[in-house]
């Protein structure tokens, strides 16, 4: 059994596209309680706990991994500190998070590594971050790569740039190619008409298909009552424009380069992030559901989120694509000695 922790898992989206590909999570950790909560609600293990990663003592992970082997170790410190639209504060100190990732990977001497982040940490500080975690990982015994991939060539409708660095002892890791068909919005959501709690149309696409798998029901698929100011406001704004296809006069509402814009139905969607105030339907005048949102993110429609709504599209921004990871995970279980075919779940 090729067993994974999963560190800063938040709601589960990482250790989710590895689970597909056929690890087996026993262990994740954040100190956020709603995303624990969504987490093992939706794993088929219940093994998140809602603690301080700095606090998880070496005496703990002596116990557990007697009565675990550990296989490998995930991961996705916060990355607010990196992120090119944030302050990029050298000093703060979310930053310096990927240090306990360090001590537990020490620790636990997994086979191998995957560590995920905003690419905006390879040139924070003039890369001294990147370097540092290479170097750290590499006295470790790891051969440590980095890439920054985009989830749509992965088949997520999501254009999404992150950074993973990969390690595994005594072999370099070859990232997964990259696909040849992208889906777009239309292609991933436009199934999602209902403000019921089941659909009341067929799944239309490949990738409608695969989301919904076997699921009947429709959760976290919400509507949002805008007020008839800003419905107005959406309504005027083309399929894929954004307010500056405004007369000027507009753009006052949102003194923000990237509000009020609308998803483009040919194309794959902007990143989701964890606001969801300035990004519309491609053809209503809302901005999308959780649901489409966690569509929009690779999430399989029986993946239910819970806490308030805020919440909810937090924890989705906030998530690793699962088909991305999936990806991933796919050439480590092949470049490991495990399943050479792996588990392709796009």
């Amino acid at each position: 059994m090729n067993n994974i922790i999963d560190l800063f898992c938040g709601c589960g989206g990482l250790s989710k596209g590895f689970e597909m590909a056929g690890f087996n999570t026993v262990l994740a950790i954040d100190f956020w309680k709603d995303a624990v909560e969504t987490f093992n609600n939706n794993h088929k293990n219940k093994v998140a706990i809602c603690d301080d990663v700095s606090k998880i003592s070496n005496d703990f992970l002596d116990d557990f991994t007697k009565k675990n082997k550990i296989t490998g170790i995930v991961g996705g410190p916060p990355c607010q500190g990196y992120s090119t639209v944030g302050k990029r504060d050298i000093n703060d100190d979310r930053n310096y998070l990927y240090l306990q990732y360090c001590r537990i990977v020490e620790k636990v001497k997994p086979e191998f590594f995957v560590l995920e982040n905003v690419k905006g940490l390879l040139t924070l500080n003039n890369g001294k971050f990147k370097e540092d975690i290479v170097e750290r990982f590499t006295k470790l015994g790891y051969i440590v790569d980095y890439k920054i991939l985009n989830s749509a060539d992965y088949g997520v409708p999501q254009n999404r740039n992150r950074v993973f660095f990969v390690g595994i002892k005594n072999k370099k890791f070859k990232f997964p190619k990259e696909k040849l068909k992208k889906v777009t919005t239309y292609e991933a959501i436009s199934d999602l008409t209902s403000y019921e709690d089941k659909y009341t149309t067929s799944a239309q696409t490949s990738y409608q298909k695969n989301m919904r798998g076997n699921n009947k029901q429709l959760k976290n698929n919400e509507f949002t009552v805008h007020t008839e100011k800003t419905i107005d406001v959406i309504s005027k704004i083309p399929d894929g424009g954004k307010i500056t296809d405004l007369p000027k006069e507009f753009w006052e509402i949102r003194k923000y380069n990237k509000a009020f814009q609308r998803m483009n139905s040919k194309l794959q969607s902007n990143t989701i992030d964890t606001g969801h105030r300035n990004y519309f339907h491609y053809s209503e005048n809302r901005i999308p559901t959780v649901r489409e949102s966690a569509r929009i993110q690779s999430f399989p429609d029986n993946f239910i989120f819970y806490g308030s709504r805020t919440s909810q599209y937090k924890q989705v921004g906030n998530a690793v694509p699962p088909l991305l990871a999936n990806a991933i995970a796919i050439e480590i279980m092949k470049q490991i000695g495990g399943d050479e075919d792996g588990k392709d779940c796009s």
